[in-house]
């Protein structure tokens, strides 16, 4: 996992609720582990028309909401089963934050622990966003805020462990390898004092 610790971009404006993870990555894509190529099944159903062709309908097929990689979506993004294949999609489809009101706790956690910032703001910051597609936005992670072009900032919060992986870059299992001879040195202590 590369270090997230500011991000700049436009924002895209998916504002339609209850966006669940079967619409980000449909079922029938879950045959891989592997992340890469994933993007192209970033809402599948709803991005394509049933030729394959772009459904010209689709927020995100707009000129407007080419290039953005922030993420503006309508309240209880990622709601439904829990798939790590969503973050993974929506990454691989250089979406590489996702701001609002209301995020499903295991999306979050499963966005947060691959390096996909999933950010809840108020709901008057999130109503503003909402209406405000294409502003230049800057996160900030190690401050915790988001920079508007007016100068003014969105605080949140990111748990702290989560906040420390994404400065870092690390996963839970890397950061647990950074800790390797600790854990050797605990448990070589513990096998002599059996």
């Amino acid at each position: 996992m590369r270090p997230v610790t500011r991000l700049h971009s436009r924002t895209a404006v998916l504002a339609d609720e209850n966006i669940d993870t079967d619409r980000i990555i449909p079922a029938r894509f879950l045959t891989t582990t592997q992340r890469a190529g994933l993007g192209k099944r970033c809402f599948n159903d709803w991005r394509y028309l049933p030729d394959g062709s772009d459904n010209p309908a689709f927020p995100l097929n707009q000129p407007q909401a080419r290039g953005c990689s922030i993420l503006v979506a309508g309240r209880n993004f990622g709601c439904g089963s829990s798939r790590e294949h969503a973050p993974w999609a929506l990454l691989d489809d250089g979406i590489q934050a996702v701001l609002c009101s209301e995020i499903a706790d295991i999306f979050r956690n499963n966005a947060l622990k691959n390096g996909l910032l999933a950010i809840v703001i108020s709901d008057a910051e999130h109503r503003w966003l909402l209406g405000h597609p294409g502003i230049e936005l800057t996160i900030d992670v190690q401050g915790q805020y988001i920079a508007l072009p007016d100068g003014g900032r969105i605080a949140f919060q990111l748990e702290p462990f989560a906040r420390h992986c994404l400065l870092n870059g690390v996963d839970q299992l890397g950061y647990l390898l950074q800790h390797a001879d600790a854990i050797s040195r605990y448990e070589s202590h513990q096998e002599q004092a059996a």
